[in-house]
């Protein structure tokens, strides 16, 4: 049987590697600076993978959630990745999960910090939109497209993440 709790931890590149990326500044030194040297650019920090179709823009206005943080459901993108961009400082909760023939397993959760931006790669299980304690507002960069990108899975047993701090 499947564990039905599970502890959230910070969201780091290293620990979120195998579910995307994690768009921050890894150094302090800008890879190239551009406009007139104003601007420090840190470049490609994550890939945008879409089997067919564009790159899309979208505003999510997600409600709060508070604890007890339950997920009774997981979803996947197999023909693009997704992007989350949040706008108005709200720390967030990234519940991903390995896929088992077709079915979510090994779940992981990460509280991602104020500003901290995730690209969520092709095909990788994760929990709906989770801003903590507050609404949050999001730019979202994922395929549009023909064909379904959408694949919800049911928990049979709803899984409870602990944890979560803010602070």
């Amino acid at each position: 049987m499947a564990k039905s709790e599970i502890e959230a931890v910070g969201l780091t590149s290293a620990a979120f590697r195998d579910f995307g990326d994690v768009i921050q500044k890894t150094s302090t030194t800008p890879d190239v600076f551009i406009n007139q040297g104003r601007c420090g650019r840190f470049h490609n920090l994550a890939n945008l993978n879409f089997v067919d179709g564009e790159a899309g823009i979208s505003l999510f206005d997600s409600e709060a959630a508070s604890a007890p943080f339950r997920i009774e459901m997981v979803e996947r993108h197999p023909l693009g990745s997704q992007a989350f961009i949040p706008l108005n400082g709200v720390p967030y909760l990234v519940v991903v999960a390995e896929d088992d023939d077709g079915r979510p397993t090994g779940f992981q959760a990460f509280v991602a910090a104020a500003g901290q931006v995730i690209n969520i790669h092709r095909n990788v299980w994760h929990g709906v939109l989770t801003p903590i304690e507050h609404p949050g507002q999001y730019i979202v960069v994922d395929r549009i497209g023909k064909g379904n990108n959408l694949e919800e899975h049911w928990l049979e047993q709803p899984l409870t993440v602990s944890g979560v701090t803010t602070g």
